[in-house]
């Protein structure tokens, strides 16, 4: 069962408006399931937003975030839970610790981070949780090209893509989560 959903996405409050619009979708979807999120504990950008529509609706959010972070991405006081940790390994293995599954809206070079270890951590056999990736107005089409090159290339196997799923909008993440809690029940 899926009960609790890590959010890798954005910082950044200069993201585009259709983005924002997802992820507050999707927080409030979260919280109407009784499905808690957890993210990395910033205020701002779509990780703000998406913890604020969970808040907004009574749902639960948990956030970890670095010391050395906790006042540049304006660390968010008002969650259910805030852990502050000293760095971001610890703030890692939480996120992915607390997860049932993960969803992934658009973010810079930190999203990618934190999707790249959880794919290549599936890979390895280091956990089976869903991944989902929120590709909001194509976000990550370039991405998943370089996923079909790198498998030509044979630098990854034949059915890589069993890995991950994606959906456009966050009304489609959130059926596909309640597909799999019912094939659960």
């Amino acid at each position: 069962m899926i009960r609790s959903v890590t959010v890798y996405c954005s910082s950044s409050n200069r993201a585009p408006d259709a983005y924002f619009n997802e992820a507050e979708a999707l927080g409030r979807g979260l919280a109407e399931r009784k499905i808690g999120m957890v993210f990395g504990g910033g205020h701002v950008g779509l990780m703000g937003c998406a913890a604020d529509a969970v808040m907004n609706c009574g749902g639960q959010v948990r956030g970890v975030i670095p010391r050395f972070l906790e006042e540049r991405e304006v660390a968010h006081y008002g969650l259910t839970e805030l852990r502050v940790v000293e760095t971001m390994h610890e703030r890692k293995m939480l996120l992915t610790g607390w997860a049932d599954a993960f969803v992934i809206l658009p973010g810079g070079f930190g999203t990618l981070d934190e999707l790249m270890e959880i794919l290549t951590w599936k890979h390895l056999g280091h956990h089976k949780k869903p991944i989902i990736l929120l590709n909001t107005e194509g976000f990550w089409n370039q991405l998943l090209h370089f996923f079909e090159r790198i498998a030509t290339d044979r630098m990854v196997t034949a059915g890589y893509e069993s890995y991950y799923d994606v959906r456009n909008t966050a009304s489609e993440v959130l059926a596909l989560i309640d597909s799999h809690n019912a094939a659960c029940s």
